[in-house]
Order: structure tokens, then C-alpha cells, then sequence
């Protein structure tokens, strides 16, 4: 199964924490795909991506930039995985039906936003009944990330 983190943001906003969270995982050797919630938040996050810090590079690209297979870091509104990703990146409440085919998934919702809130409750109850292994993690102060919780299934 899938392990999931919840990323509750609660100090900074997805587009200072999303960066730091994607460049981690490339680090770590991961293929991304990551999912939002309409084309036009596609744009947007794409633009930001290339802007977010004048020193720092995160390759990525999005369907407009043809070559999806390539992208370490495919940005998508579509449930799809054109990049042959195992790590999948969920953004603006959306989810996705093919959780199992990757072996982590980060999904980052607004703590000021009550109804993100309630979706990210509801997805923890819906994915950790499939068995899936979830990890709640919430913003510090400083926008770092502190475990608060675990469930579903664990590697012994």
C-alpha cells in the first residue's frame, strides 16, 4: 500500500512550503507527479516553480511542455502518471484513484481553509479504511513539519 503524509499548513501557504517539500524529494530520488485542482492552478503553480527563488532550480514541467515522460516533476489537473512517478503530490483537495500505484503520496491542504480541513479528515478516514499508511504532519511556526499522528498499516 500507499504511504500517505497529510501536510496540514498552518503558518506558511502552499507556495512557499510546496518548493522546499518537491526539492526534498527529488533529492531523495523521487519522480513527481503533482496534482491540482484545475488548469489554470496548473499555470500558475508552474509559473511559480520557475520564479519561486532566482537561485535554485526545480526542473519541472506540465502538458503544454511536451516530453511529459521526462519530467522529473510533472505538474497535472488530470489523475494520470505520464512520468512514470512513484511519489504523487496532491494539491487543492484533489485526490486520486490510482494511490496504489505509487509508493508515497503528499497531500498539502490550508488549515485557515475549513472545508480543506474537512476533505483532508475525510480522505484520512477513506484511505487509512484501504489500508494505507498515513502520516500526519503539522506546520511549526518556523514552517518546518512536526509528526502528529500515524495510522493504518506499518512496515515491521
Amino acid at each position: 500500500m500507499t504511504k500517505i503524509s497529510f501536510y496540514h499548513l498552518t503558518t506558511a501557504p502552499l507556495e512557499q512550503a510546496l518548493p522546499v517539500l518537491l526539492e526534498k524529494s527529488l533529492g531523495a530520488g523521487h519522480r513527481v507527479v503533482l496534482m491540482a485542482g484545475s488548469r489554470e492552478r496548473v499555470a500558475y503553480l508552474d509559473a511559480h516553480l520557475w520564479t519561486y527563488d532566482p537561485a535554485s532550480f526545480l526542473p519541472h514541467g506540465a502538458q503544454r511542455d511536451g516530453m511529459e515522460g521526462q519530467q522529473p516533476i510533472f505538474l497535472t489537473d488530470a489523475d494520470e502518471n505520464p512520468n512514470d512517478a512513484d511519489l504523487l503530490v496532491l494539491t487543492d483537495g484533489v485526490s486520486s484513484q490510482h494511490l496504489a500505484k505509487f509508493t508515497r503520496c503528499l497531500t498539502l491542504f490550508d488549515g485557515q481553509n475549513d472545508e480543506a480541513v474537512a476533505q483532508a479528515r475525510a480522505y484520512w478516514k477513506d484511505w487509512n479504511a484501504a489500508g494505507h499508511e498515513l502520516i500526519y504532519y503539522q506546520q511549526t511556526e518556523r514552517g518546518g513539519w512536526t509528526e502528529k499522528a500515524r495510522s493504518g498499516r506499518r512496515e515491521e
